[in-house]
């Protein structure tokens, strides 16, 4: 615990066989309670990895639910356990877990309810090997997003984030796509539920067994964000009223 605050880490684990023991020895135990992992159907040795390590809560998927899926059972079982602050972190290595105390403690002194890992905020994105288009492709829709949401963020893409229990009951996540974009429509809840949003420094990267995601799916996931930072702006002006923001 972090000033009386329950942590639990989730791991949306899909073929994480090759990083998950990597991963979860820095996961700082001195203060994280709970480590849940969803394997999505993976095709290697995901689960019996995670066993072997000792995890005590692992869900598998009979089928594979998708990237946004993983995650919703994944938030589902840290409500269930009640969990104070739930951290979402891939399996895969490319983030590290020794910022979970600093993510965590932002939350825990309640100075904000969501804390997100940024790539761009410092260098880490281009040192950690990030593929020039995505970068080019994450600050051009980081910024159309910023236009259309009026927020200030410096990414919209990373996938290490921190969420108070408050932000995750409040929000209806389940409502939310099973593909990649549920991330961004994720955040679009929460910066349409009024809820303040801290960026940390984030090293990151980027090397064979890390997940990503190819040239193709990266224009699908363009498409999503563009409509959904479109729909927020919609929203706002009470021109649509969409199931995302709607209450849970």
């Amino acid at each position: 615990m972090l000033n009386n605050k329950k942590i639990v880490v989730v791991l949306p684990a899909y073929n994480a066989e090759k990083t998950l023991e990597m991963t979860y020895s820095e996961i700082p135990f001195d203060i994280v309670d709970e480590v849940i992992l969803v394997d999505d159907c993976s095709r290697d040795r995901t689960v019996d990895v995670a066993k072997n390590i000792g995890i005590r809560h692992i869900i598998t998927h009979d089928n594979n639910k998708g990237y946004g899926g993983n995650q919703k059972s994944c938030y589902d079982k840290a409500l269930e356990l009640n969990a104070d602050i739930v951290i979402m972190l891939h399996p895969d290595y490319q983030y590290t877990p020794k910022l979970i105390p600093a993510m965590s403690s932002l939350i825990a002194q309640g100075l904000y309810t969501v804390v997100l890992g940024s790539r761009i905020l410092g260098r880490g994105a281009k040192k950690g090997g990030m593929p020039v288009y995505k970068y080019y492709f994450n600050r051009l829709l980081t910024l159309i997003q910023n236009i259309l949401m009026g927020q200030k963020l410096s990414e919209y893409h990373t996938g290490y984030r921190a969420f108070s229990r408050e932000v995750l009951l409040a929000i209806n996540y389940q409502a939310n796509s099973d593909d990649f974009v549920f991330d961004n429509q994720m955040l679009a809840q929460i910066c349409f539920a009024g809820f303040e949003i801290a960026e940390v420094t984030c090293p990151t990267k980027y090397f064979p067994e890390a997940s990503s995601i190819n040239f193709r799916r990266s224009l699908i996931y363009g498409i999503g964000v563009m409509t959904t930072a479109w729909g927020y702006a919609f929203q706002k002006l009470g021109l649509v009223n969409m199931k995302i923001f709607r209450k849970p």
